[in-house]
């Protein structure tokens, strides 16, 4: 039977793992930076761009000065050069691609583009899911690191990616001149045709149903699992549930902006009008009785995951690292 492979133009093919399974970068996986299209030779390009853009490519670990990235006289590119460079300067100082993203989610500055996280956020998790590819959970897995258009129904709750959903409604108010939200039509990924997802990974160009007991959410609650194992090699337990009842409610972790603050405001008892209740797409119990605080060993870490007031769900999977009740940070 031949692996599943998908993802294809995530980068991960060109990185390889230490003995502990984390990913290290490599100089062809750096090249790959130097070869996208900001950075791109053109007929404009200057004497200096060319020499730099030659020298990166023959060895994208090679030092560049100051002096280099100054005689370059399109200030775009040399902004867009001192980006990769940052980037790459970054990851050069971690042993591998989980450490640098612990640092970034523990509070280290960034200097360079956020989009850069979001495509080691995708590198980590293609890494994660590489023994097992379940389509679901490769689905949902896109949540961690590209924001989500909302659709509710009666008793769905369909997510599709929201670059996607932009890009074909303004292609259809092109042709019709009609709203977006209305007209919009993007396949929906279910259990039984989940499988097509695997020709059309890169794509990103299918929704899918995270309603309470749909396969969708318990995809999410295994993925969720999978992250926190692969870093902290801490075995967890992730149940959806309907509602928190939970008069001893004690620790929770919101997997994005607005969840975190409307549960802290129903932690410290405050009143929460219903619209911002409705915001509340899926709550989660989470439990483990290894690697938590003591007094945290096997009560439950409740979660919810939200969308914004746009309908948006920009999930923060650096949440799920900085802020569990562990018992170190080692």
């Amino acid at each position: 039977m031949n692996k599943i492979d998908f993802w294809l133009t995530s980068g991960w093919h060109l990185l390889e793992k230490d003995p502990q399974g984390k990913l290290v970068i490599t100089k062809d996986f750096v090249k790959a930076y130097f070869l996208r299209p900001e950075v791109e030779i053109v007929e404009e390009s200057c004497e200096a761009e060319i020499k730099l853009n030659e020298k990166l490519l023959k060895d994208s670990f090679a030092k560049v000065s100051d002096q280099e990235l100054e005689k370059i006289k399109d200030k775009d590119v040399k902004f867009n050069y001192q980006m990769i460079l940052n980037f790459r300067d970054y990851l050069t100082g971690c042993k591998n691609i989980e450490e640098a993203y612990l640092k970034f989610s523990r509070g280290e500055n960034i200097n360079f583009p956020p989009l850069f996280l979001d495509q080691l956020v995708q590198n980590i998790l293609r890494n994660i899911l590489d023994n097992e590819p379940f389509p679901l959970q490769a689905r949902v897995s896109e949540l961690f690191f590209r924001s989500q258009v909302v659709s509710l129904a009666e008793d769905e709750i369909m997510l599709a990616d929201e670059e996607i959903v932009n890009l074909r409604a303004q292609n259809f108010q092109n042709i019709k001149n009609s709203k977006k939200s209305q007209n919009v039509d993007i396949d929906i990924l279910r259990e039984s045709t989940s499988d097509y997802y695997w020709e059309r990974s890169d794509r990103f160009d299918t929704s899918i149903d995270i309603a309470y007991s749909k396969p969708g959410l318990d995809a999410l609650a295994r993925v969720i699992e999978k992250w926190i194992f692969h870093f902290f090699m801490i075995k967890v337990t992730v149940t959806p549930l309907q509602k928190v009842e939970d008069q001893k409610w004690t620790w929770h972790i919101g997997l994005d902006a607005d969840s975190s603050s409307i549960l802290n405001d129903l932690y410290n008892g405050k009143i929460i009008s219903e619209n911002k209740l409705k915001q509340i797409l899926c709550l989660f119990k989470l439990q483990s009785n290894e690697g938590f605080s003591k007094e945290m060993l096997d009560k439950p870490v409740y979660l919810a995951l939200s969308a914004n007031k746009d309908s948006v769900v920009k999930f923060k999977p650096q949440n799920l690292l900085i802020n569990l009740p562990l018992v170190n940070y080692s």
